[in-house]
């Protein structure tokens, strides 16, 4: 797995997709936060840094199917996906050494945000006037999250070989499993099963996380849906259907 996992960064880094994803992210941040009327910070006027953790999730749910999209898609389509398989590894070494890479370039994007919150931590007043067990709570809920979208992007890709397909597949899954879940259970035809119905969804964990209070039980669902994501994919390529 430590073999596809530095293949893997070294094709990110040796290529575009990495860099662009990074100044992508942080550039629609930056504008969100420090220069849009309607979401800077500035003219709010309070150290808050809620535009980055809930607009945050709205970006990764295209820019992590675009940096997924080609993992396995692009091998089936030109059968090295078959040399892979050949090589004294198992799927789910290979899958979780994919995986990973991806999830660790995501989480990369956001250490240049800790800028926002130091900035933002002189900028109050009095200096420190700011919800740090909060943030924090925030930035642990966004890298789970980054890890279960990233796991839906391996997902999608692994069961098709056309990268387009593969990331509006991905884009869609982020979809539903963000907000999708939330949306239908406000329907008012489910009686008791709409709490039910808006757990299975991620925006209430995530939510529940940048409280800044760490709940096992929200840990436990992003690693659950996670595996869940994980196993599907080495289900996909046990089958051998290429």
């Amino acid at each position: 797995m430590f073999q596809v996992l530095t293949k893997e960064i070294g094709s990110f880094l040796n290529s575009l997709i990495a860099y662009i994803v990074i100044s992508v992210f942080l550039t629609g941040m930056g504008l969100l936060m420090w220069v849009f009327p309607e979401t800077n910070v500035l003219d709010y006027g309070f150290a808050d840094m809620g535009t980055l953790f809930s607009l945050g999730p709205y970006v990764f749910m295209f820019l992590i199917p675009a940096i997924t999209m080609k993992m396995f898609a692009e091998e089936r389509k030109t059968g090295t996906i078959e040399l892979l398989l050949t090589r004294p590894l198992t799927d789910f070494q290979l899958i979780g050494g994919k995986f990973i890479a991806a999830w660790l370039l995501v989480t990369f994007a956001l250490i240049p945000t800790l800028f926002y919150y130091f900035s933002l931590y002189y900028l109050g007043n009095p200096v420190g006037n700011i919800d740090s067990a909060g943030i924090a709570g925030s930035y642990i809920g966004l890298i789970l999250l980054g890890g279960a979208f990233t796991a839906m992007g391996i997902f999608s890709t692994a069961i098709t070989e056309n990268q387009i397909v593969a990331f509006i597949i991905g884009v869609f899954l982020c979809f539903i499993f963000y907000s999708g879940f939330n949306s239908l259970s406000a329907i008012n035809v489910w009686g008791k099963a709409s709490l039910w119905l808006e757990q299975v969804g991620i925006l209430y964990h995530y939510n529940a996380i940048s409280r800044g209070l760490i709940d096992s039980r929200d840990v436990v669902y992003f690693f659950s849906l996670i595996s869940l994501m994980l196993l599907s994919t080495n289900l996909v390529l046990g089958s051998r259907k290429w």
